[in-house]
């Protein structure tokens, strides 16, 4: 009797959890059941809960890769860096949203980025300054080729 208590207590527990979190944010099923682990509940139990859940359909990795995405863009990052990130988060696929932008979406996005932060003032002789906005748009998650189209921007007042 008292293992049985126990257990539905860690499933309470459990549940209780991943609930409070999913409230506050779409969630990865690897994130959830990390943070779940980190509160020392047993592995069958995060399983059983996080599998009634997507049958439910609050857990839901395409919708979470989808939202996750979006903000990433939103906050100025490449296609490489958001990708990496998912992958990080347990989500092994391109959501709709990144696959539906264009090479010239997102090289737009990077001269948007630089302009934002830099200007955009010709570089064509001044190396380091052009480095180090490369190394910027780089760490940003933009492919070599949309840097180069960056970098390559000119405001209209030139």
């Amino acid at each position: 009797m008292a293992k049985q208590e126990n257990q539905d207590d860690h499933e309470y527990k459990a549940r209780s959890v991943a609930l409070r979190l999913l409230a506050r944010r779409e969630h990865s099923r690897l994130e959830l059941s990390l943070k779940l682990r980190q509160r020392k509940i047993d592995n069958d139990v995060i399983e059983a809960v996080l599998d009634d859940y997507q049958k439910q359909g609050w857990l839901d990795d395409e919708r979470f890769a989808d939202v996750y995405a979006r903000q990433r863009m939103d906050l100025g990052y490449g296609p490489m860096r958001i990708l990496g990130e998912l992958q990080q988060r347990g989500v092994h696929h391109a959501p709709d949203c990144l696959d539906k932008m264009s090479e010239e979406d997102w090289c737009r996005r990077a001269v948007e980025l630089r302009e934002k932060r830099y200007g955009l003032l010709d570089l064509s002789e001044d190396w380091d300054e052009k480095v180090r906005q490369a190394r910027f748009l780089n760490r940003r998650g933009f492919s070599s080729g949309q840097v180069e189209r960056a970098l390559e921007a000119r405001s209209i007042e030139d």
